[in-house]
């Protein structure tokens, strides 16, 4: 019986079930390991959902805001929602309080579940935002007068369940936060079990075994992480372990600890851990290094894995000697480094996917030999090629239901036909195999698959006085450990009246000042890493809007 024929709350009931006595989510503490177990997990979720539906007296298809790091306790909180019935709403904790405030006006919670690190934060916002009623911290051993905590509710686990329609959103996933409309990506219950659907297909190539051990890196905000790293899978009875660090020491002591055999990663992360090895190599012998290469040159022609993982023992061994691989996503995997970690004897598997797919469209689990395809469309996808513009577009029961509050954009994004406009340049091979090329998009990608919406940059930076025009693109960076990546560039004009009364140095003093001024606004990684001060107006199209292509060749 396909998931969807099925009702959402037996899904979760029969999980709970099925793998009762088995570690479902677990992180380590300064006191330990704390793991839930499957039914730890439906226990504290139905308490929760309990108190939401009896004494919050929460309503069907409201929503709650969740702002927490990743922990085992999350988890329960989705859970939670879903039994109550309203709609969950992942918050980025990297977000400013500018920006969670403009998501929170568009979605208008009525609780959020906060963790004990971001209650004062969570408590400034609710000061702004009218419907934000309740805060409930979701930390174990925390005690303060005027904070609810999840420990402290009483221990009553029944409560009278509320089913909603699978077309009924689930999640609103918010992938911009500054503008005027920030851009909430509702997700429905058909969303979701759709992917699951099509992701136990794809898992049961990857991982036939059910007794998996995994590590997620990838925050819960993130729909990928959401959606694989989590739903997809619990609904496999995995274990899911969290890490406090993302420093490639910390992880790798999880990884030896709980002996880790999966995770999901962005690109970024794979680098990283590849130049960890690389420094390490290069601090040990000369007869070290040596062998390493022989033997990297060797592995190259060896088809086995199992063989692989005997002639980088020493490798394997420090990730825990278990390690199978990883999928990867959120942004172009480079080849070097799929390449390295598939010699050394680890898999690699490249997806491809957007928050409006729910978000995971293929797994390259078949070519993997082929490092720069993303593998076929998931088996309820339908994807084609624009033939004037080779925009890859897509259709399924996987496509978001639209953008919250905002039918004009929906209607840009997803066609009268119903397919999906991507914004990326693809192409097909004989396979079936989709290669992206090229995006259509304004969007900067950057290399751990943050995305930034240069639009939202500028509504930003427009605030400052000193400045006429501004434009806000992606740059690439040729030099370095994020060579070849992307990186947020800025080129203005600055009002012509600031050099009627002072030097060009001045007005450049003045201006770069007050953008990184205005730039606390946004979280870090949106911050204009390259800034360029040019007299001339930019040139524009009939319709008013700038042309990006001609200010892009300033950066080059």
């Amino acid at each position: 019986m396909g998931l969807r024929s099925r009702y959402i709350l037996s899904l979760l009931e029969d999980k709970t079930c099925d793998y009762e006595e088995r570690v479902a989510l677990g992180i380590k503490e300064s006191f330990g390991w704390k793991e839930f177990t499957y039914k730890g997990l439906g226990l504290l979720s139905r308490k929760l959902g309990r108190y939401l539906i009896d004494e919050v007296a929460v309503s069907k298809g409201e929503r709650v805001a969740i702002l927490s790091e990743s922990k085992p306790e999350y988890g329960a909180c989705v859970f939670a929602s879903i039994l109550a019935g309203t709609i969950t709403v992942p918050l980025d904790v990297k977000l400013t309080e500018y920006e969670l405030k403009s998501i929170l006006t568009d979605a208008e919670p009525v609780l959020m579940f906060v963790s004990a690190k971001y209650l004062e934060t969570a408590k400034n916002i609710q000061a702004k935002i009218p419907s934000l009623k309740h805060i409930i911290v979701i930390d174990e051993h925390f005690h303060e007068k005027n904070a609810v905590s999840i420990y402290e509710l009483p221990d009553i686990y029944n409560a009278k369940w509320r089913k909603r329609s699978s077309k009924a959103t689930a999640f609103i996933i918010y992938t911009s936060g500054t503008t005027g409309s920030p851009k909430g990506v509702e997700i429905s219950f058909k969303n979701i079990t759709s992917q699951l659907e099509d992701l136990q297909e794809a898992l049961a190539v990857i991982l036939p075994d059910r007794k998996i051990k995994t590590l997620s890196i990838l925050p819960m905000n993130h729909l990928f992480e959401m959606t694989v790293g989590f739903s997809a899978f619990l609904n496999f009875g995995f274990s899911v372990y969290y890490s406090h660090s993302l420093k490639p020491k910390d992880i790798l002591s999880v990884m030896r600890e709980k002996q880790i055999e999966f995770m999901i990663v962005v690109p970024a992360f794979l680098k990283l851990l590849k130049c960890a090895i690389e420094n390490e190599l290069k601090n040990s012998s000369k007869f070290t290094q040596y062998a390493f290469s022989v033997l990297y040159a060797v592995a190259q022609f060896v088809p086995f894995y199992s063989l692989k993982k005997l002639m980088f023992k020493k490798i394997h061994d420090q990730f825990g000697g278990r390690f199978i691989g990883c999928i990867s996503g959120g942004a172009p995997l480079d080849v070097s480094v799929g390449k390295f970690f598939e010699t050394i004897g680890i898999k690699v598997y490249q997806g491809y996917g957007l928050s409006e797919t729910s978000p995971v469209v293929s797994v390259n689990t078949d070519k993997r030999g082929v490092l720069n395809s993303v593998g076929r469309p998931l088996k309820q996808f339908e994807a084609r090629i624009d033939k004037e513009t080779g925009e890859l577009q897509l259709k399924g029961p996987s496509v978001m239901k639209g953008y919250r509050n905002q039918p004009e954009l929906t209607a840009e994004t997803i066609d009268s036909d119903g397919w999906l406009h991507t914004g990326d340049i693809a192409k097909f091979d004989k396979d079936g195999h989709i290669y992206i090329t090229g995006r259509i998009k304004n969007m900067i990608v950057l290399s751990g698959g943050k995305k930034v919406f240069p639009e939202e940059v500028e509504s930003v930076l427009e605030k400052s006085k000193y400045i006429s025009e501004v434009c806000v693109l992606g740059s690439h960076r040729t030099f370095g450990a994020k060579d070849g990546t992307e990186e947020v560039a800025a080129v203005v004009v600055p009002n012509k009246e600031l050099y009627n009364e002072y030097s060009e140095e001045e007005v450049e003093r003045f201006v770069r000042a007050d953008i990184k001024l205005l730039s606390q606004r946004l979280t870090a990684y949106k911050r204009p890493n390259n800034i360029i001060l040019r007299k001339e107006a930019f040139e524009r199209t009939t319709t008013r809007k700038i042309k990006r292509k001609e200010v892009q060749k300033l950066l080059v």
